[in-house]
C-alpha cells in the first residue's frame, strides 16, 4: 500500500522553516534582495541596449548573463517570499515541473554563458587584431543561442524523463521545485534518472571548467610570452571580472552537488540551493561595473546627471 499510485494534480512544498518571530523580517530580506537583483540586472541590460558604444561582443554576453540572473530569481524569489507569509504551500504539478524548468535552465545556462564570455576574452586578448572579424554581431548571435538551445535540451530532457514517472508522494522536500524533489515523488525505479543527472552534472561541470581552464591557460601564456605591459594590464582588467563571477558560480553549484549527493541536513541543502540563485545575480552586476571601464564611466555619467537634475 506504501507504493499505491496516485499522482494528485496538487503538491506541497516543505518550504523554508522559518520562526515564527522572523517571519516578516525574512519577508522583507528576501523582498528586498529580489527588488536588488532586478534594479541591478535590468538597469544593466536597459543601458547595454540604450547606449550604441556597449553594444560589443563582451557586454552583449554580460546581457544575456543578466537577462539569466533575472529569469532565475523570478522563478524562484517571489514564490519564496509568499511561501514565508503563507499557510498554504500548495501548488500544481504543472507550474511545479515549470518552475523546475527554468531553474535548471538558469543553472545550466550560467555554465554555458559563462564558457562564451571566457572564448570572448580569449580571442580579444590572444587575437585582437582578428577580433571584430571573429567576433561579428553574427558569431555572437549564433554562440548565444547554442549556449540557450544546449540549455533548454539538456534540461527538456533531464525533466522529460521525470514526468514519466508516476507519484505515490505529494510533498515537495525542498524550498521550491526542482527535478530531484520531483523525481522523488515517485515510488518507480529512478535508476535512469540518477544515471541521466549524473552523466548531465558530469559533462556539463568538465566542459566548463575544462574550456575555462584552457582559455585562460592560453592567455596566461600569451601574456607571459609577449612581456607586454600593456596587454597583461587588459588581460588582467577583463579577465577579473568574468573570473570573480565564475568562481563564485562554480562554487554555488558545488554547494547544491554535495549537499545532494552527501545527504546534508535538509535546511543546508535548502539554503545551498536558494544561494545559488540569489548570491550571483546579486554580485555579477556590481563586479562588472567595477572591473569593466565602460561601463563603470557610464553609471557614473547617469548618477552625476541624475544629481544635477535634482540640484
Amino acid at each position: 500500500m506504501n507504493n499505491m499510485t496516485y499522482n494528485s494534480p496538487i503538491l506541497v512544498i516543505e518550504g523554508i522553516d522559518v520562526p515564527h518571530h522572523f517571519i516578516y523580517p525574512v519577508f522583507v530580506l528576501l523582498l528586498v534582495t529580489y527588488l536588488i537583483i532586478l534594479t541591478t540586472n535590468i538597469g544593466v541590460m536597459l543601458l547595454i541596449m540604450i547606449d550604441r558604444s556597449l553594444q560589443t561582443p563582451m557586454y552583449l554576453l554580460f546581457f544575456s548573463l543578466s537577462f539569466n540572473d533575472v529569469l532565475g530569481n523570478t522563478v524562484l524569489l517571489p514564490r519564496l517570499i509568499f511561501d514565508v507569509v503563507s499557510t498554504d504551500r500548495s501548488i500544481s504539478y504543472s507550474l511545479c515541473v515549470s518552475q523546475a524548468f527554468f531553474s535548471h535552465t538558469y543553472g545550466t545556462s550560467c555554465h554555458t554563458v559563462m564558457m562564451i564570455m571566457a572564448f570572448d576574452r580569449y580571442v580579444a586578448i590572444c587575437h585582437p587584431l582578428r577580433y571584430t572579424s571573429i567576433m561579428s554581431p553574427a558569431m555572437v548571435a549564433k554562440l548565444t543561442a547554442s549556449a540557450w538551445s544546449t540549455s533548454i535540451t539538456l534540461v527538456s530532457i533531464l525533466l522529460g524523463l521525470t514526468v514519466r514517472l508516476s507519484r505515490c508522494r505529494s510533498v515537495i522536500l525542498n524550498a521550491y521545485c526542482d527535478n530531484a524533489s520531483l523525481f522523488k515523488l515517485s515510488c518507480e525505479e529512478v535508476t535512469i534518472n540518477n544515471l541521466y543527472g549524473l552523466t548531465f552534472m558530469v559533462v556539463l561541470f568538465s566542459s566548463s571548467i575544462g574550456s575555462v581552464a584552457f582559455t585562460y591557460f592560453r592567455i596566461l601564456i600569451s601574456c607571459v610570452s609577449k612581456k607586454n605591459k600593456e596587454l597583461n594590464r587588459k588581460a588582467v582588467q577583463t579577465c577579473a571580472s568574468h573570473l570573480v563571477l565564475y568562481l563564485i558560480m562554480l562554487w554555488s553549484g558545488f554547494l547544491i552537488i554535495i549537499s545532494h549527493r552527501l545527504q546534508i541536513h535538509n535546511s543546508y541543502r535548502k539554503m545551498a540551493a536558494i544561494l545559488f540563485h540569489i548570491i550571483p545575480a546579486n554580485i555579477n552586476p556590481i563586479i562588472y561595473a567595477m572591473q569593466t571601464k565602460e561601463l563603470r564611466n557610464k553609471i557614473v555619467q547617469i548618477l552625476h546627471s541624475k544629481v544635477n537634475q535634482l540640484q
